[in-house]
């Protein structure tokens, strides 16, 4: 699965993209973000109040509760963006 962060998520995560395989339990964008958190403090920090992210999955807003598959690309961002 590609990942990919902007804005503040990836200064907190510290990098912006990464492909990653995922185990068979990570099955919605909640659960990938339960499956993030544990990879470090970096990871927590970004994720600690979901409310304050937004995500896509395959350039398409969501929600998390989004069902997720093998090969889907995933962005996290801030609710604004601006540039």
């Amino acid at each position: 699965m590609k990942l990919l962060y902007f804005a503040w998520v990836r200064q907190k995560i510290g990098k912006p993209e990464e492909q990653l395989d995922m185990p068979p339990s990570v099955t919605t964008v909640s659960t990938l973000v339960d499956f993030l958190r544990q990879r470090g403090r970096g990871y927590e920090e970004a994720f600690r109040n979901p409310a304050l992210v937004r995500v896509a999955v395959n350039q398409q807003h969501t929600d998390f509760n989004a069902v997720l598959r093998p090969g889907d690309e995933v962005a996290f961002f801030p609710p604004v963006t601006g540039g």
